[in-house]
């Protein structure tokens, strides 16, 4: 039978012809677009690890495997040879409406039953379905009782895995006959077809050699990865209307050959766009012995070197209190991890969405110095992932004036249009800085979560104040350093102090790697460093460093009186002399605005800035890099200054002050922010009549309340690891009055069992490990009953929205429009057509807000913009004029914005 290039691939918005019915672009065209894609993805986006990998597994040279991966690429879709998928309500139409696959139900070998059309089975599941008993027909192994265990079925599975799913094992009962259980597959020509279109794709891809290798974790996520970038760059409209065939293109060998020709031309010029070529690690420069520098950094800086010279890349945990010095020791590690493994960029973690603000000056710094080619970085947390090209763009106009550049061109910057400023496709940007939560998705079921491990995978990963997430966090960051471990890739971890959590940490990779399990201890003295490799999990303590990071004394204060008085009586003196920097930690948004306001007015002689979350995404960057030029070590600040600010600024580096006031917290959150104070005489004050922050551990604010007493000095950082045990130590309960202990111990069992509930949580919803899958990828997207959004969320944080405030406004015409400032017509909402924005435009604008501040507020936003996915957690207030201010109200709600951000008040 010939091929039959009637049936379809793609028509979404490609256009019509000049008879004015849909054009189509033919399935197979489609697939050997996939295919040609993925041969340049393997030369020039795969590392030479990942290529190796999969040869590795596969057990056939590197070129076999280059064939291999293509041919497997192009067979992604063969599953839209099927009734559902041809016959869809959605598909292509002739004049008058009738689908263009209409006429196939109307050809006797075409025929199907009255079930077919309502097959639910998607189109990568019946490529998983159909795939596993053609595989093991052209000799690929096999088994019956396991078939997850063999590669006939592991490359089926795979493949059906490119819509970001895997699908459950199929076992021999209903491979040997797919369409018994699945009658949308369609027997006849539509079984005839998916064998044609196998053959043809099998041909001209070369990849006749059969395998006898078996399908690894590792060989898994580089091939799955490669063939859903592959469809996602060869399902790019605009360049398919570029390959439209004419009418009546037969799709014989000859066409076919020559097609070929054409993908493979166009492949080129589609991977060269993705901005992710050329990015590479320079030899980082060896540091003399005699040069005279010490400490945590020079220390990895010259012994590093040489450990993976002689083991291999693998994973640097470096413990020492917070401070740009150890930001910079951590990349100085994986600019040497990043080299010897021939990584093609890096991610850099940190816990909170400000602190990945704050560190991307640093981390650009670093990349001018430690990569070669060009780079693209893009920031990535909640309030960026809209549109992340245009918050980097942000961005940087936010820091323009500290020496980032934000003009258009700029080599690190993507474009708005860039292909990588996408939700999805983000992560694989050479340079990104963002939040754990990133890392962490890759190892929970959630929908593309193996492409994250697929990006990941070519990259070296920081993870920066590692154990900063809880129990849920912990658990969750074990498993993804499995996974990092097996897949090779070099990982950097900066904690605070080492502890069990730590070890736990160090276990995990070596357990990824295959290592032994012999306890490895990270040295409890801080600064302290180790190293596992990545090729045998063998762990590694070099020489430690003589010296601490900044070492000195920090005085804890703690006082009972009201927290305003405590505040003003504590910066008071800062404004009678003319000097001195302090920051004010306030538990709300709204307690910073309130005592921002009252600073300003009782002592006018202070300069005072407030940034809290709840402000425009380009308010809270432009406030931030004042900052960081105001409270740098070298910032030129000539007058006493405050910053007032809420818990989302204890990550970030680079502020250093003479004073930190500070609510109520546990103690490891109090020693966060007490790393911003200077000098060899830290100053903590912690008002112990305020307000904690209402997500804080009651137990562990009791505790560090019990521990400090009425304050307390510490040997910084010697005596952090001490005082941190200290906090969680049974004998504390011991020493209290009955009374107290008895409400201690309450406070204790509520924290074990939302810890448990919280790790057991995580447990239940992380993948299995490298070594637990045993063949069936499907592990790696199990579905659960009860996982709903609410409990993704309790794992992964706090659910934000995000608000954009519209104030009323009328244009040149006199027309009502909405504005996205104040008075300012040049900002006008641009609404499409359908009446819906265009996302970037928001970005600057967002508000994140937690989700539980505003439930049951409804906004304002229209159907067609509720329905468009990037807006799904965007909520719309428009605003109204009422007592000299903006706000919106709502049932429950009344919302006040202003120049100082939002504040929300609950009505009832």
């Amino acid at each position: 039978m010939s091929l039959d290039s009637r049936l379809w691939g793609k028509a979404a918005r490609l256009g019509e012809n000049a008879r004015g019915t849909h054009n189509t672009h033919p399935l197979i065209c489609h697939l050997l677009d996939t295919a040609a894609v993925a041969e340049i993805v393997w030369d020039e986006l795969l590392t030479e690890h990942q290529r190796s990998m999969v040869a590795g597994a596969l057990q056939v040279p590197e070129a076999q495997a280059r064939a291999l991966a293509a041919f497997w690429a192009g067979l992604h879709d063969i599953g839209k040879i099927s009734v559902p998928f041809q016959l869809h309500r959605d598909g292509p139409k002739y004049e008058g409406g009738k689908l263009l696959a209409q006429e196939l139900s109307g050809e006797p070998g075409y025929g199907f039953g009255a079930g077919a059309a309502q097959d639910g089975q998607s189109h990568e599941a019946a490529a998983h379905w159909w795939l596993v008993g053609v595989f093991e027909e052209i000799g690929y192994p096999s088994s019956r009782r396991r078939p997850q265990s063999q590669l006939s079925h592991a490359v089926a599975q795979l493949l059906g895995g490119h819509g970001g799913r895997y699908h459950p094992v199929v076992y021999d009962k209903d491979s040997r006959c797919p369409v018994a259980r699945h009658p949308g597959l369609g027997a006849g020509s539509w079984e005839a077809q998916r064998r044609v279109h196998f053959d043809e794709v099998r041909r001209v891809t070369g990849a006749k050699p059969v395998s006898h290798g078996r399908m690894t974790p590792g060989a898994a996520v580089v091939l799955t990865g490669l063939v859903t970038l592959s469809d996602w760059l060869a399902s790019i409209e605009e360049e398919i209307r570029t390959r439209l065939r004419e009418e009546g293109w037969a799709g014989t060998p000859e066409d076919l050959d020559a097609y070929w020709q054409i993908a493979r031309t166009a492949a080129v010029r589609l991977v060269q766009q993705t901005d992710l070529l050329g990015t590479g690690f320079a030899r980082p420069p060896h540091p003399a012995q005699d040069a005279g520098e010490t400490g945590l950094g020079a220390g990895i800086a010259r012994q590093l070197p040489d450990l993976v010279t002689g083991h291999g890349p693998g994973m640097v945990v470096v413990t020492a209190p917070p401070s740009e010095e150890r930001t910079e020791a951590a990349l100085r590690a994986a600019a040497v991890l990043g080299h010897a493994a021939n990584a093609r960029g890096l991610f850099y973690a940190l816990p909170t969405g400000a602190a990945a603000d704050s560190h991307m000056a640093q981390v650009h710094a670093f990349a001018k110095k430690a990569l070669t080619g060009p780079w693209r970085s893009l920031l990535l947390h909640s309030s960026s992932r809209l549109k992340p090209a245009e918050a980097a763009e942000q961005w940087a106009h936010a820091h323009a004036s500290d020496g980032v550049s934000a003009e258009p061109g700029e080599e690190w910057a993507p474009a708005a249009n860039s292909w990588l400023n996408s939700h999805h496709r983000a992560l694989l940007a050479p340079l990104g800085t963002g939040t754990v939560d990133e890392l962490l998705q890759a190892v929970m079921p959630v929908k593309f979560n193996v492409m994250r491990l697929f990006a990941f995978s070519g990259k070296v990963v920081v993870v920066d104040e590692a154990h900063a997430r809880g129990a849920w966090g912990q658990k969750l960051m074990l498993r993804f350093l499995e996974w990092a471990a097996a897949l090779r890739i070099p990982v950097v971890l900066a904690a605070t102090a080492a502890d069990q959590s730590v070890d736990a940490m160090l276990a995990a990779y070596r357990r990824g790697a295959g290592g032994d399990r012999e306890p490895l201890m990270q040295p409890r003295r801080p600064p302290g460093w180790s190293f596992v490799d990545a090729q045998t999990g063998g762990g590694h303590l070099p020489r430690q460093p003589a010296g601490a990071v900044r070492a000195g004394t920090l005085s804890i204060t703690v006082v009972d009186g009201a927290p305003y008085d405590e505040i003003r009586a504590a910066v008071a003196p800062m404004a009678a002399t003319g000097t001195g920097r302090a920051v004010v930690y306030r538990s709300t948004p709204t307690e910073a605005i309130r005592t921002f306001r009252q600073l300003t007015r009782d002592l006018p002689g202070l300069d005072a800035i407030l940034v809290h979350e709840q402000m425009p995404n380009k308010d809270r960057w432009q406030r931030l890099a004042a900052c960081r030029s105001a409270f740098s070590p070298d910032g030129a600040v000539s007058r006493p200054s405050v910053l007032v600010t809420t818990p989302v600024l204890e990550h970030v580096r680079g502020l250093q002050f003479d004073l930190v006031l500070s609510g109520p917290a546990p103690l490891a959150n109090l020693l966060a922010r007490a790393a911003q104070s200077t000098g060899g005489r830290s100053r903590l004050v912690v008002l112990g009549a305020d307000h904690g922050c209402e997500l804080d551990d009651a137990a562990l604010v009791r505790r560090t309340d019990l521990l400090l007493g009425t304050g307390r000095r510490v040997s910084w950082p010697e005596e952090l690891p001490l005082l941190l045990d200290e906090v969680y130590a049974d004998d504390l309960v011991a020493r209290l009055e009955e009374s107290a202990a008895h409400e201690l111990r309450q406070l204790d069992n509520r924290r074990t069992v939302r810890e448990r509930r919280a790790s057991g949580t995580a447990g239940w919803l992380d993948v299995p490990g490298p070594g637990e899958l045993g063949g069936d990828l499907g592990l790696l997207s199990r579905d659960h009953p009860g996982m709903e959004p609410e409990l993704l969320s309790f794992v992964l944080g706090e659910e934000m929205v995000h608000v954009v405030c519209l104030y009323p406004g009328r244009n040149q015409q006199g027309q009502t429009v909405h504005l996205l400032e104040d008075g300012v017509l040049k900002k006008k909402l641009e609404l499409d057509s359908k009446r819906r924005p265009r996302p970037g435009q928001l970005v600057p604008y967002l508000i994140p807000v937690p989700k539980r501040l505003v439930e049951g507020v409804e906004g304002d936003a229209n159907n067609a913009w509720r329905g468009m996915p990037a807006l799904k957690n965007v909520l719309r207030l428009n605003l109204e004029p009422e007592d000299g201010k903006w706000v919106h109200t709502s049932a429950k709600h009344r919302f006040h914005v202003g120049e100082l951000g939002l504040t929300i008040d609950q009505l009832s």
